[in-house]
């Protein structure tokens, strides 16, 4: 006969085999549950039951955990209990202008996360100038709307 341990680790290799090919952390959490279990079968608690309830509740707590602290960090708490995910997140982040204002609009280039934005300054703010760090209020479309922060980005390189 197979040890239990064998079993449970058996079982957890097909949880996080599983969580491979899944999109969320949902499975991770029964392949640690289950090698809790096999832990204990290791450590010569033999009882099945036992392992299964091991199993279950450090599976489900895990579960509960993950979900709690995922929450937090991908939240940015200041539209309530919402997770922001794409553009919205970028709402409240700095940019740093990396092409001046130009035109009737104020047209300029602002580079947040990486990518480079076409932005306009908010209403009653002045022209943007190439250096300056802004911080996102609005976005429509693939337009972003900023203001000033009041401090100079320490390093400007137009390239990077």
């Amino acid at each position: 006969m197979i040890p239990s341990w064998i079993i449970w680790l058996i079982v957890a290799a097909l949880f996080l085999a599983g969580e491979v090919l899944t999109t969320g952390f949902f499975l991770l959490w029964f392949g640690v549950g289950a090698i809790a279990a096999a832990v204990l079968a290791l450590l010569g608690i033999n009882g099945l039951a036992f392992q299964i309830v091991a199993f279950l509740t450090v599976s489900i707590l895990l579960v509960i955990a993950s979900r709690t602290i995922f929450e937090r960090f991908f939240s940015l708490g200041r539209t309530g209990r919402h997770l922001k995910t794409g553009v919205e997140k970028m709402i409240g982040e700095l940019g740093t202008v990396v092409e001046p204002s130009k035109g009737e609009r104020n047209e300029a280039a602002v580079k947040v996360y990486g990518s480079v934005w076409t932005a306009f300054p908010c209403e009653g703010e002045d022209p943007l100038n190439a250096g300056e760090t802004v911080r996102v209020d609005r976005i429509d479309g693939n337009v972003i709307y900023v203001y000033r922060t009041g401090r100079r980005a320490l390093l400007f390189d137009k390239t990077s």
